[in-house]
């Protein structure tokens, strides 16, 4: 396949008119600018696309949502896997990594299993390529939508189970430190065997640090769920400015997180820091009405979904494309450095950017065309059309 006349997001995070050669399902070759290298080898029979001048841009990847279409990652199913992973490569989610829930143990580990055996057969859909455990080793007073009943200390017995469950798909296990005394001996005996985060936390600035100090290299969701940033209570969102080598997942849904606040992480953090997601829930892509998250009631109403029992926000409804075009349009992030959050950036962060992330030679061929209004005009996964947003071609 070969895709013409377009604008190529390169890994220096800039478009450039160029074409796109891919084969056997990678890209083999990116051509940037006028240089007319036609004498390539390719066959009579190879598909030629008109890009028409679109954006050109890696498949985004999502490390941080629970479900869609009326599915959950938690109903425990390949068949529920199966349809989220086909929504969201329909949207230009070429990759996942989905959340759990503050389960029971028991029930954790073979949601797990499940996730195992369904990364070993074949299917459509975005590839699943790593699994982030949200709870249960989180904090009462800052559970938000995640069941207190279920809420245990962190432990490296336990933690390995679910990583033994998993066959390895576990990329990030999140932990509250401050209700454990030996938090920070989880985290430096873990530490080379999964990315630990801050989950669901009310860690002071102090607790936070030390966390990140003894290896904890992730933060969920910033700003959500764990104490308010002030000037004299800085808290995790301190700790995390304050250690460079920790990436943030930020909500960009326009509803958990004001966009000034989101212009200023940005600048204090810095971009390759920050992580898109979406946080979606089983209501994405759905009806209004009531729906259920981890167990919970929930009322979805536009893009807002909160917890029956006290209105507390719980996850969003908004997939993680449309929360890029939220970070653009009406942020005011500049697109190439929305694209790098939704795509460089989680690929490294789940150890994955030599297969994903960048449209790069030898990587796999997921790539999105948006047009000037970032409309979807199609999805290519694996080399293949998987979708065309309209019939433009």
């Amino acid at each position: 396949m070969i895709i013409e006349n377009v604008k190529v997001y390169t890994e220096d995070q800039r478009f450039k008119d160029g074409t796109i050669l891919i084969r056997d399902g990678v890209f083999e070759r990116i051509m940037i600018g006028s240089n007319e290298e036609k004498a390539l080898d390719v066959q009579d029979e190879t598909e030629i696309i008109d890009g028409k001048g679109y954006y050109a841009i890696p498949g985004l990847i999502d490390l941080h949502f629970h479900g869609c279409m009326g599915d959950d990652f938690c109903d425990g199913t390949k068949e529920a896997i199966a349809r989220i992973a086909e929504y969201e490569a329909s949207i230009g989610v070429t990759a996942i990594a989905p959340a759990t829930m503050t389960l029971p143990v028991e029930e954790l580990e073979k949601i797990l299993k499940v996730a195992a055996e369904y990364k070993k057969e074949a299917a459509d859909g975005a590839d699943l390529i790593g699994i982030n455990m949200e709870g249960p080793f989180i904090s009462p007073a800052k559970k938000g939508a995640q069941d207190e009943r279920n809420i245990i200390s962190c432990g490296t017995a336990v933690c390995q189970r679910f990583i033994d469950a998993s066959e390895g798909l576990v990329k990030f296990v999140g932990i509250a430190p401050e209700e454990s005394e030996k938090s920070i001996e989880f985290i430096e005996q873990m530490k080379g065997k999964v990315n630990i985060s801050l989950a669901h936390t009310n860690a002071d600035y102090d607790t936070a640090k030390a966390a990140f100090d003894a290896g904890a290299n992730h933060a969920v969701h910033l700003y959500n769920a764990m104490p308010a940033f002030t000037h004299r209570a800085p808290g995790v969102v301190g700790a995390v400015s304050d250690s460079e080598h920790v990436m943030a997942e930020i909500i960009c849904d326009g509803v958990h997180i004001h966009p000034s606040v989101v212009r200023a992480t940005f600048k204090m953090m810095g971009a390759d820091r920050m992580i898109l997601i979406s946080d979606s829930m089983r209501a994405t892509g759905m009806p209004d009405g009531q729906y259920t998250l981890g167990g919970l009631d929930v009322n979805v109403v536009g893009n807002r979904a909160t917890l029956v029992s006290d209105g507390a926000l719980a996850g969003s409804a908004t997939n993680l494309m449309d929360c890029m075009r939220t970070a653009v349009k009406k942020m005011g992030l500049p697109l190439e450095t929305a694209v790098a959050c939704a795509t460089a950036n989680p690929a490294k962060s789940l150890g994955e950017f030599d297969k994903y992330g960048s449209i790069t030679e030898g990587k796999k061929a997921n790539v999105v065309l948006l047009d000037q209004e970032l409309n979807l005009k199609m999805v290519i996964k694996d080399g293949k059309i998987f979708k065309k947003g309209t019939e433009d071609f």
